[in-house]
């Protein structure tokens, strides 16, 4: 068993390292303005194409898209010390294509849709957004309602989406919809590439998150999709959606290892130059076992999410260490990072550290793609043998 990266994964991971203490932290003070301010948090254009083209000068670009397509191709292993590196920063940026999305076409497009969706989006010309959850089915797909019909050449989209990141800003929205009533989940769903613009596909309101964060909520009525847009077979949409699940809950469990080391390394700068009642903060117990198992269980989840990545790659199931890293390195990031705000006191609370926007955030991860107690579930299903 070998605990250690690949030469070339280790100087990429050295590189992000770089690329986000040299060109994102700086932009965190502007970014935590605007979201004091009560804007949002997000890059303006001219951030955004400056960051863009240092990120592709610098090769970080289309990571793990297909080499065919002008991707690298990097396995997950790689991307676990990528995505730590980039969880970190509170400075909204993604390398792009985002992998989730990306893992899904991969998955599922025939040669038309690999012209047309998957090599733009793995050129990072093009933004994606996915719909599935909806008002009374979030982390149950089988209480899905939104229907696909054929008519004619084409498919009819009716029903409702909600909490769909990116949805007023993407160029396609992948939507799952039921094809098939009587199999619904397990055999009657199907995925549907959704252009922006397409008529019925509405937009009706953006929903304000926690740390300035938004996602969307979506009308589909009577929207028309071309036949050649059903993404996979007919039917066999559920499979697809949880690889793009899958993804996800891996970086998540990255972005709060990045998140949890960045709050404990903040905490060991400054509390041995706080001094209390004649005391640094240092010399506390309290601090020190906040310190102590700060790292013991970033440690953990660290191995956790590498190990995860490795079976991946080998081609293993791990939908329970999949369940397992996203409740684990999520619960850890957040006790972690609320630790670190009780040892700033007052200023831990302000919005000129950027702890508040990292608290918000993993609070958020632990909601979206899952909540811990669906994840626990899952898990422990799987050991008694008590899946339905």
């Amino acid at each position: 068993m070998n605990f250690e990266l690949a030469e070339e994964h280790r100087m990429l991971k050295d590189l992000v390292e770089r690329f986000v203490r040299d060109e994102l932290m700086p932009l965190e003070t502007p970014v935590m303005a605007r979201e004091a301010a009560g804007q949002g948090v997000f890059l303006t254009a001219e951030e955004r194409e400056r960051v863009d083209g240092i990120a592709r000068d610098l090769g970080l670009w289309g990571l793990d898209a297909p080499e065919d397509v002008g991707g690298v191709d990097l396995p997950m292993v790689a991307l676990v010390g990528v995505n730590e590196a980039m969880g970190s920063t509170v400075t909204p940026y993604t390398l792009r294509p985002d992998s989730p999305n990306l893992r899904m076409l991969m998955a599922t497009v025939n040669d038309q849709q690999r012209e047309a969706y998957l090599a733009p989006y793995a050129r990072g010309e093009t933004v994606s957004a996915i719909g599935i959850s909806e008002p009374g089915a979030g982390a149950d797909p089988a209480g899905m309602t939104t229907r696909a019909v054929r008519d004619g050449d084409d498919w009819v989209i009716n029903g409702r989406k909600i909490w769909t990141t990116r949805a007023a800003e993407a160029d396609f929205t992948i939507v799952m919809a039921i094809t098939d009533m009587e199999k619904r989940a397990r055999g009657g769903m199907s995925a549907f590439l959704v252009d922006k613009g397409t008529p019925g596909f509405n937009v009706l309101r953006r929903i304000p998150m926690l740390g300035g964060e938004y996602t969307y909520e979506v009308a589909l009525e009577d929207c028309r999709v071309p036949g050649w847009k059903l993404l996979g077979v007919e039917g066999q949409g559920f499979a697809p959606m949880q690889v793009r699940l899958g993804t996800r809950r891996m970086q998540m469990a990255a972005w709060s290892v990045g998140m949890a080391q960045r709050a404990l390394d903040m905490m060991c700068e400054y509390a041995p130059q706080r001094v209390t009642f004649g005391q640094p903060l240092s010399q506390r117990q309290a601090v020190q076992w906040w310190a102590a198992d700060a790292a013991m269980k970033i440690h953990a989840a660290r191995l956790m999410t590498y190990d995860c990545a490795w079976k991946l790659d080998q081609g293993r199931d791990v939908r329970n260490e999949i369940s397992m890293i996203k409740v684990f390195a999520t619960e850890t990031a957040w006790e972690v990072i609320d630790n670190a705000m009780q040892c700033f006191g007052a200023m831990g609370m302000t919005k000129e550290l950027p702890l508040q926007l990292m608290a918000a955030h993993v609070r958020n991860m632990r909601i979206y793609d899952g909540p811990s107690e669906v994840h626990r579930m899952v898990v422990a299903r799987n050991l008694m043998g008590t899946k339905r």
